[in-house]
């Protein structure tokens, strides 16, 4: 197949799955306020915590501004598809995707794409309210926005949709792959730095977070645009993202070998 050829294929993927997303923006929309939450409630309390000094070099508005920032990194980078394909999985619609012409892989990246685009119709005019809402709690504000904050958002991202689809191969072995899915959130909102920034966090955890993959999907990108990592460990950081998404890889193909052996497409 020819690289044109498979452009259209992307092409027409993409086209069906914003619709779909735009048909389903009702679900999207309770997706999107649910990471909303947290960037409306959290900047309130640790602003409310610091009036006294800073707590770990934050002060209010770098409190503010970090929530800020990481809901907007969060929002492009962020990655739940082992629900979709765990249903798939399980009532058997896995099948269909066996049989195509395009890669597994590749038909994620493409739905995936096309996810980003809808979400970013619904996330841009709550984030602009919220924007305008602490914008007198800012400050001074300095972001980094060099060619390195892009590449580890890029890199972010295809961490954290390669490690989930990885994971949702789980399901290729056991029905109950959705309780293991639940258990994923607890490091992962903590780890990333969604719920906290990890310098609050003792420095025991901080090295946990350092080496487990869920800080270099939001983390790491959200303290590089507010100026916590600067210099070589800016690089340190995408180094390690970098190898995240070969080992995310890496999983993804091991585990898609061995469970498209065992699927039996039954349906459920």
């Amino acid at each position: 197949m020819t690289l044109a050829q498979r452009a259209r294929q992307w092409k027409g993927l993409l086209a069906i799955y914003v619709q779909d997303g735009l048909a389903y923006r009702a679900a999207g929309a309770i997706w999107v306020l649910t990471d909303v939450a947290t960037a409306v409630t959290m900047p309130v309390v640790w602003a409310a915590a610091s009036r006294t000094g800073p707590i770990a070099g934050f002060t209010a508005s770098d409190f503010v501004l970090y929530y800020l920032c990481m809901l907007m990194v969060s929002s492009f980078v962020t990655s739940h598809f082992m629900w979709e394909i765990s249903t798939e999985i399980r009532e058997g619609h896995f099948s269909t995707h066996i049989i195509r012409p395009v890669g597994y892989l590749e038909f994620i990246l493409v739905r995936n794409v096309a996810w980003r685009l809808v979400r970013s119709l619904l996330f841009l005019p709550w984030f602009a309210l919220i924007l305008w809402t602490y914008s007198g709690s800012l400050g001074a504000v300095q972001l980094n926005l060099g060619p390195e904050f892009w590449l580890s958002v890029l890199l972010g991202h295809f961490v954290s949709v390669l490690f989930v689809t990885a994971l949702a191969m789980i399901a290729l072995f056991t029905q109950e792959a959705q309780a293991i899915f639940e258990l994923y959130y607890f490091p992962m909102l903590f780890l990333s730095g969604q719920l906290f920034p990890i310098a609050l966090f003792p420095d025991w955890v901080r090295g946990v977070a350092l080496v487990f993959p869920f800080y270099y999907t939001t983390g790491a990108p959200t303290e590089i645009l507010i100026g916590r990592i600067t210099g070589p460990a800016v690089w340190q950081a995408l180094g390690v993202q970098l190898l995240w998404v070969v080992l995310s890889l890496i999983a993804y193909r091991l585990l898609w070998r061995a469970g498209i052996r065992r699927y039996t497409g039954v349906g459920m």
